[in-house]
């Protein structure tokens, strides 16, 4: 028997089962190993952003700023390497500037009782407005070191391969797996999602906890801004749009409560690869616009919010009756 908080992960997990499996049959050469490897080649960055942004929501907030910040972190990037830095302080001082800029609105939504919409609102616009301050244009990247990682493959058995974006992305997951389950600022994160008042009275660190949580979201979208980077090999002002409601739309169809206290970094990374096998059935396709990707993705969102409902309906009537 499966346990009903459950119920969300195994949802996810058999959805992206059934996508993948239908356009198996439906187009031939899709059901490969090296298709399946595409959708984390292709959506890395989304997938460690997506887990930033999952502990974000798990401790009942929201971060609107982490497509803004990937942006700004992609201009930062190749403005210092077109001024002779070298990767290996340019790659840091990224992953500082992002780490701090998450913490500082972590501590203005902790301090001054101000809502994370609000706040990561501003966020977003602030960092998107610090990229058109450095350039209004595109800045190409031809670092050896960028343009290495970027064409870097690594062959797996089989002849199939993935890129250094998804190891990085695959370390992440794991670590961000680790640190949810069997640390103790993981059991706090979901602590303060599930009631912050009782997490005061039990005396946890709240405030530690907040900053934290934001912080290491800003981790997350300056390193997603990183493998961007390497993806793209170019700063733009204008990369990352949207970025931070594909992100949410991945945590949400990966299972985790809106409301926040209940959520799993692995549904996150199936939220992440349903995206992915979407994107992948349309370009099979050829005859649909790429704007189908969003209504799908609406479509299931929508339908992943009332089954949230619906389950925290349930929950709070077993609660009531016992």
């Amino acid at each position: 028997m499966l346990k009903r908080q459950h119920m969300p992960i195994f949802v996810t997990v058999a959805l992206f089962a059934f996508i993948f499996i239908a356009g198996s049959f439906r187009y031939t050469g899709f059901f490969s190993a090296q298709v399946l490897l595409n959708l984390f080649i292709d959506n890395a960055f989304l997938l460690i952003v997506a887990i930033g942004m999952t502990f974000v929501i798990v401790s009942g907030g929201i971060d609107l700023s982490v497509g803004s910040v990937i942006a700004l972190t992609t201009m930062i990037s190749a403005t210092l390497l077109q001024d002779g830095w070298s990767p290996a302080a340019v790659i840091p001082l990224v992953l500082i500037l992002g780490s701090a800029f998450g913490a500082g609105m972590g501590a203005i939504i902790h301090y001054f009782k101000i809502q994370p919409f609000i706040v990561t609102l501003a966020g977003m616009f602030l960092a998107r407005g610090l990229c058109y301050v450095i350039s209004t244009n595109t800045i190409t990247i031809d670092n050896a070191f960028y343009t290495s990682m970027a064409q870097t493959k690594l062959t797996l058995p089989g002849g199939s391969f993935v890129s250094i974006s998804v190891l990085i992305a695959l370390l992440v997951f794991g670590a961000a797996f680790y640190m949810a389950h069997y640390t103790r600022f993981g059991r706090n994160t979901y602590a303060l999602g599930g009631n912050e008042q009782s997490a005061v009275l039990m005396g946890l660190p709240v405030a530690r906890t907040k900053i934290g949580v934001y912080m290491f979201s800003g981790f997350c979208s300056a390193l997603a801004g990183v493998v961007f980077t390497f993806y793209m090999l170019s700063g733009y002002g204008l990369h990352a749009i949207g970025m931070e409601l594909d992100a949410i739309a991945a945590v949400v169809i990966g299972g985790t409560l809106l409301t926040g206290g209940f959520g799993y970094v692995a549904g996150t990374l199936f939220g992440v690869l349903i995206q992915g096998v979407i994107q992948t059935i349309i370009s099979f396709e050829g005859t649909l616009s790429s704007w189908w990707t969003r209504i799908v993705i609406g479509l299931l969102l929508f339908l992943f919010i009332v089954l949230q409902k619906l389950f925290s309906g349930r929950q709070l009537l077993q609660k009531h009756r016992a």
